[in-house]
């Protein structure tokens, strides 16, 4: 099958997936803003109060160690002021994808579980990689590690019967996941991640990373999305935090590979601060919050 026919097989998913409504009224409307950038606080401050739960959770990470201020903060444009717009959509999106990971799979051989464990250490990864190595502010590699397994969810979600198929008889020791996975669904989870963000209107490149996060580049930039995004998965597998099916990642680009090698005293030390680190965002963006209790 040609590509166009991947990504045509992709959007019948997301219309289906869309239908779902599986996504919040509040988020969706408060990505569009965040990406608009048009909106005053007070504006932002209507449509939060819209969604107790949102208000509970901003309000709470604001009065955080964290942030450590003097005076407790009780508006909810306050707290935006003080939290950021990185930071508030990355709260959004996580919101608004949690409920999809805790819930049941369709097949006993995937776990959403798991791959949420999966997603969350390694959004963990991408930004630490960003910030120490690259030097510059993580929140989009974050948001790029928590979603750039979402179309295995939209997959399970709207074609369960295809999918556990897929899954049954994936053979890792001989066969591609992209492939396979091509041949059973019609498309596979990269381009349905790709599309899916791209509609929720975050940052282009951070799209395209999540698109390119299985494939072998032999030019690809160590500091791009797709790269950070790579090296991630990779420093989550060492510590077994893998995604379905039960296959070992594996670097096989050689930018990135001549690129830990030649920073490979800053990757180990990402590596001995990464228990800390997870301990330091479950707070921020409560990702212990029930189903991610294991990941300390």
């Amino acid at each position: 099958m040609k590509s166009s026919g991947y990504h045509n097989t992709a959007k019948l998913y997301l219309d289906k997936f869309t239908a779902l409504k599986t996504v919040p009224p509040v988020a969706a409307r408060l990505m569009k803003m965040i990406d608009e950038d048009t909106s005053s606080l007070e504006e932002f401050e209507t449509v939060i109060r819209v969604d107790p739960t949102l208000v509970l959770r901003i309000l709470k990470l604001i009065n955080s160690s964290y942030f450590s201020l003097r005076t407790k903060i009780k508006s909810i444009s306050e707290a935006v002021a003080y939290i950021g717009m990185d930071n508030l959509k990355n709260m959004i999106v996580l919101d608004a994808v949690k409920n999809l990971f805790s819930k049941d799979s369709s097949t006993i051989e995937f776990s959403r579980k798991k791959l949420w464990a999966h997603c969350a250490v390694t959004s963990i990864c991408c930004q630490m990689i960003a910030e120490r190595i690259f030097a510059r502010k993580g929140e989009d590699d974050f948001l790029c590690g928590i979603l750039h397994d979402i179309g295995l969810i939209v997959e399970d979600q709207v074609a369960p019967e295809k999918f556990k198929s897929f899954c049954r008889t994936f053979k890792p020791a001989n066969q591609k996941l992209i492939d396979h996975e091509r041949m059973v669904m019609g498309t596979d989870h990269t381009i349905i991640s790709y599309l899916l963000t791209r509609q929720w209107g975050l940052k282009p490149d951070l799209c395209q990373g999540m698109k390119n996060h299985h494939d072998v580049m032999k030019t690809v930039d160590p500091d791009s999305h797709a790269g950070i995004l790579q090296i991630a998965e990779y420093l989550a597998s060492m510590l077994e935090y893998t995604a379905y099916p039960e296959t070992e990642k594996k670097l096989h680009s050689p930018p990135l590979l001549s690129h830990i090698k030649e920073n490979i005293m800053g990757y180990r030390a990402i590596m001995d601060d990464l228990p800390q680190e997870i301990a330091r965002v479950k707070e921020i963006y409560s990702l212990g919050d029930d189903d991610t209790d294991e990941l300390v």
